[in-house]
């Protein structure tokens, strides 16, 4: 069975010493319920070292990178490498954010790279793949997600393929307030599968999370994750209030 998953990109935002608190009151929260969903928090570089020490059920709070980079080591003043990012005690991190595709140029070519990095050091991809607004009002979402999807990701095995997380997002939905429909949602979701097992096969298809990244709320998890191919949540802005995340958190 594939695994659900709520997984929170804090993005820029929170100094350090509020990203611990809000880190500190996540894990105090999820003392209390048992979660139906795999539970992660993807936070700034500069936190990661500090919100692994005050994690204290890596079991129920799972810790992320936003990005790393597309090399190892060497002269990239200002990157973070994937051993880097392990090396925090990080077992995920966000790869091909729409953010990053738009604002600074992202393409298969590098997140290829990146992914190929993060696997190699133990890191768990949650891989994002999405279509801007005027891509979907001209009708072109599936074949940009069949895009990024194939040209990002099916230069893997079949093996490596199954430890990727992906993330679709409808750019246009993005801190916008607008979101996509439950249906849409399921039914974007239910093409991204079908994509996979052309690939892999309908057992590498159905293993794969699918996440839904775009305006996701405690007022729609449950509709959303309610669909039969939407399996959790990439959650931004609502990520950055522990009361709004455990909202989404216990949708399921």
């Amino acid at each position: 069975m594939r695994k659900k998953i709520v997984a929170g990109n804090w993005k820029m935002n929170t100094t350090l010493q509020e990203g611990v608190k809000l880190a500190e009151e996540v894990d105090n929260a999820l003392k209390t319920v048992e979660p139906k969903c795999d539970v992660i928090v993807c936070v700034p570089f500069t936190h990661l070292a500090s919100v692994n020490a005050v994690i204290t059920n890596p079991q129920k709070l799972g810790l992320g990178a936003e990005n790393c980079a597309n090399h190892k080591s060497g002269a990239y003043t200002g990157e973070v490498s994937a051993p880097m990012v392990a090396s925090t005690g990080a077992k995920y991190v966000i790869l091909g954010h729409s953010e990053r595709r738009q604002y600074y140029g992202e393409t298969s070519e590098t997140l290829r790279e990146k992914v190929a990095l993060a696997l190699e050091n133990g890191l768990t991809p949650i891989f994002c793949i999405g279509e801007v607004l005027e891509e979907r009002e001209a009708n072109k979402h599936f074949e940009v997600v069949k895009t990024q999807v194939s040209e990002g990701l099916f230069n893997l095995s079949a093996d490596d393929f199954g430890k990727v997380i992906l993330a679709y997002e409808p750019v246009w939905a993005i801190g916008t307030g607008k979101t996509a429909t439950a249906d849409q949602a399921e039914e974007i979701h239910a093409f991204i599968r079908s994509t996979i097992a052309e690939k892999y096969g309908n057992e590498v298809a159905d293993n794969t999370s699918i996440l839904y990244g775009g305006s996701c709320k405690p007022t729609n998890a449950a509709e959303l994750f309610a669909k039969p191919d939407v399996d959790g949540g990439l959650i931004g802005g609502a990520a950055l209030k522990c009361a709004d995340f455990m909202g989404i958190v216990t949708a399921f």
